[in-house]
């Protein structure tokens, strides 16, 4: 769909990586490989989608349900798509990027979810990652938004353990205890009125 499309999986090949999208099922909190598992009634799986189209990469992400899922799955997909969109309400020239990180932990706190630190937002556009790094977690980084300004906001929630486990193929990365994992991604631009969403369908 997306080569119909004259756009080209960013993903695909990218430091190695073997397929197009990224598929996160249930404990997995970042980057699996799309594989040959039938997905079951109760999982969540979160689609990572990265395009590349003229001349620019447009990076989003967003977890889903399969079938009947449970109110603990349901609560924390919920919550991480709440964190994503106010941080984003914050965004706006001249904020600091540290306010992203404390407006998605106050959030993430209330309901006793934890973030994973290790992987961040990043500036996206005539390449893949760049500056600035956007961490999701309260921080004492410095750093102000700038008109024009393009970047992913991409936090990642936990029912457990923050930390992550790495599979032997390098990519795919699990919490530690098995919990549950969600994240949901958006690309922004900061206008003068705030912030767009660029990769909204």
């Amino acid at each position: 769909m997306i080569i119909d499309n004259g756009a080209y999986p960013s993903p695909l090949g990218y430091g190695g990586f073997p397929k197009s999208v990224c598929t996160s099922i249930n404990e997995c909190i970042c980057h699996g490989i799309p594989d040959s598992r039938e997905l079951e009634d109760g999982d969540i799986i979160n689609i990572d989608v990265t395009v590349y189209l003229n001349g620019f990469h447009g990076d989003t992400s967003a977890t889903f349900f399969c079938g009947d899922v449970d109110d603990k799955a349901r609560n924390l997909v919920q919550v991480t798509k709440e964190c994503l969109y106010k941080a984003i309400s914050i965004c706006a020239p001249g904020v600091e990027f540290k306010k992203i990180g404390k407006t998605i932990h106050d959030h993430a706190d209330k309901y006793h979810y934890g973030i994973v630190q290790q992987f961040v937002g990043h500036g996206v556009g005539r390449v893949f990652h760049a500056d600035p790094v956007i961490l999701h977690y309260r921080n004492d980084d410095g750093g102000r938004m700038m008109l024009n300004q393009t970047f992913t906001i991409e936090p990642m929630l936990t029912i457990g353990s923050i930390n992550p486990v790495m599979w032997n193929d390098n990519w795919t990365v699990v919490t530690e205890d098995g919990s549950l994992s969600a994240q949901f991604e958006h690309t922004i631009l900061i206008t003068k009125d705030g912030a767009e969403i660029l990769t909204r369908c």
